[in-house]
């Protein structure tokens, strides 16, 4: 159990790093074209210096997604050969499609991206720019794939125990992938939003007046404004969806114990899975039931009825995923807070000058509140799943290595330090490269604008 316990814990940590970086070059991409798609429509420089500042950030954040990818790939094979050897069949062709339609269309075009806005002709940086943004997509789309089969697994059948396809179109959209692709990419767009938000704020904060914040600051407000009621929508489709397919996952989620009508929706409680019980409740009377049926007399699953004849649970931990739910769902609805407020208080003062300070303040110190609300998603996501891998074909006990727990446990340390690190490092560096921008003297030449501006349509 020490070998299996750790051996979670390090794939949640190398998971929970990855994340982070392609959560923002998903949506960086799509926000970098319209950049340029507004600087190509207009000539106003003010869009190329946003481009040249924000391309700077997604490399940055490529280069990271790459590299703790690659990390958290070879633990397949070190931690968990047992998944690869029941479903690599499966899990193997849809890891390569993501390579070989994704990843070589974003390695191709990147450099191109990143170096050629004054060497290339500006219709060909621009091409380049919407394929590095497909690409990521496509990656996002591959990736979400697997993990939604791992969910709701469709088209295969069990040989001598071990996983074959038998239908590739039910693999593919297999009954939960549409809703969990949806609700990433709008995760991907918030994170984004928010921090182009949360930097451009910082910049004002620091003196910097400059009108490219200006239009930073208000795509970030904009996008966030607009895209977490959708979210919000796309949330709850996906936690219908999440009822059908797998119910322990949603009793968990609730805290709800007893398969009962007009269950509350807790905002508190503190679950005892040995006494079977909540604590210290709170909670919102038939509001479960009302979200989750959208009838206040709506029966919602227990708890209770996931148990084996020898009382050995067949639900996830109930804590875990009680927590992180309302931790994202709480980020969520600051999110949806704080840009109305700010979108509201543009309007009235016309514009981003005159905003409050304690605003700026706020959206400064929300600036990475996507990741938040992300891990937490994720975590929910993956925790309910327990205690299968792949949801009735393999569980997590069965998948793990023989590997010794003292030397997961070490590597596990050197993953945990390495991580803190690059992690500080890559904030810092951000923060870094927003003072830069707001030095009038690095950026009164705004060389990378001029350049491109003087390259040709062709």
């Amino acid at each position: 159990m020490e070998e299996l316990l750790l051996s979670r814990i390090q794939f949640a940590a190398n998971i929970s790093f990855h994340i982070l970086f392609p959560t923002i070059t998903i949506a960086l991409g799509w926000v970098l074209l319209f950049f340029k798609l507004r600087f190509n429509a207009t000539g106003d420089d003010r869009w190329m210096a946003a481009y040249m500042f924000w391309v700077k950030i997604f490399a940055l954040s490529f280069g990271l997604g790459v590299v703790s990818g690659i990390t958290m790939s070879f633990q397949f094979g070190t931690n968990w050969p047992g998944f690869m050897e029941t479903v690599g069949n499966v899990a193997g062709p849809l890891l390569a499609y993501e390579v070989l339609t994704a990843f070589f269309l974003e390695a191709a075009f990147l450099g191109i991206m990143l170096f050629g806005a004054s060497r290339v002709p500006n219709w060909l940086h621009t091409l380049a720019t919407f394929l590095v943004a497909f690409g990521t997509t496509v990656s996002a789309f591959w990736i979400l794939v697997l993990n939604s089969w791992m969910h709701t697994p469709t088209g295969f059948e069990l040989r001598d125990g071990i996983v074959h396809a038998t239908d590739w179109w039910a693999i593919i959209f297999n009954p939960s992938m549409p809703y969990r692709l949806v609700h990433m990419l709008l995760a991907s767009g918030l994170t984004v939003a928010f921090l182009i938000l949360g930097i451009s704020a910082f910049r004002r904060l620091i003196g910097d007046q400059s009108k490219g914040v200006r239009v930073t600051f208000k795509t970030g407000a904009w996008m966030a404004a607009i895209l977490i009621p959708v979210q919000i929508y796309a949330g709850d489709l996906h936690g219908l969806n999440t009822l059908e397919h797998q119910p322990q996952k949603v009793a968990a989620m609730e805290g709800n114990w007893e398969t009962s009508s007009h269950v509350p929706l807790l905002l508190f409680a503190l679950p005892d899975e040995e006494k079977r019980q909540n604590d210290f409740e709170i909670g919102i009377p038939s509001g479960a039931s009302l979200i989750l049926k959208h009838d206040p007399a709506g029966v919602v699953p227990g708890l209770n009825d996931f148990y084996a004849e020898d009382g050995t649970a067949l639900h996830p931990p109930v804590a875990p995923v009680f927590w992180s739910f309302r931790v994202m769902v709480g980020t969520g609805v600051l999110m949806l807070v704080m840009s109305w407020a700010t979108v509201i208080m543009m309007r009235r003062n016309r514009g981003v000058d005159g905003l409050n300070p304690w605003l700026l303040r706020g959206l400064v110190a929300m600036t990475f509140s996507g990741w938040l609300a992300t891990l937490a998603g994720w975590y929910t996501t993956e925790i309910g799943r327990q205690p299968w891998l792949v949801q009735g074909v393999l569980t997590t006990e069965a998948a793990v290595a023989d590997v010794p727990a003292p030397m997961v446990a070490t590597t596990l340390a050197a993953y945990l330090i390495v991580y803190a690190v690059l992690l500080v490092a890559y904030i810092t560096v951000i923060f870094r490269l927003a003072r830069k921008a707001s030095n009038p003297e690095d950026t009164r030449p705004h060389s990378g604008a001029a350049q491109v501006a003087l390259v040709p349509a062709e």
